[in-house]
C-alpha cells in the first residue's frame, strides 16, 4: 500500500486574529494526503501559509459530506451547490473555512480506495 498526495486547488476564510484574508483571494493549494499504514481511516489536509496545520480527520466524514452536511466538533464538511464543497475547520486560533472543487476531492478520494483496496486479477 502506498501513500497517497495530491495537492488542490481551493479558497480559504479565517477569522483567526493573526492573519487577514482578503474576500478576493487567488485559490491556493492544499495538500490531501491518505496513508493507509499510518491509519487507513483518516486523511490529513495540511493548510498552506500562515494558516500552515495539518488536520487529520475520518475518510468517511470526508466522504459524506460531499453529500450532505456532515461532522462535528473540529472539522465539518458539507456539499456548496453542485460543483464546491466546504471544510471547515475549528481551532482555538479560529475558524478556517476552506472551499474545494468537490470534484478534486472525488478523486482524491477515489484514489485512494484504489491504494486501500488490494487489485485482483
Amino acid at each position: 500500500m502506498s501513500v497517497v498526495e495530491q495537492y488542490a486547488r481551493a479558497h480559504i476564510l479565517t477569522d483567526a486574529d493573526d492573519v487577514r484574508v482578503q474576500e478576493d483571494s487567488e485559490a491556493v493549494p492544499v495538500r490531501l494526503r491518505y496513508d493507509p499504514e499510518a491509519d487507513p481511516r483518516s486523511v490529513r489536509v495540511g493548510l498552506p501559509g500562515p494558516l500552515a496545520h495539518e488536520w487529520t480527520f475520518s475518510r468517511s466524514l470526508l466522504e459524506q459530506g460531499l453529500r450532505a452536511p456532515a461532522g462535528s466538533g473540529e472539522v465539518r464538511v458539507w456539499p456548496c451547490g453542485r460543483v464546491q464543497a466546504v471544510v471547515e475547520f475549528h481551532s482555538a486560533q479560529g475558524v478556517s473555512v476552506v472551499q474545494f472543487e468537490t470534484k478534486a476531492l472525488l478523486r482524491f478520494l477515489r484514489r485512494t480506495y484504489m491504494t486501500a483496496e488490494p487489485v485482483t486479477r
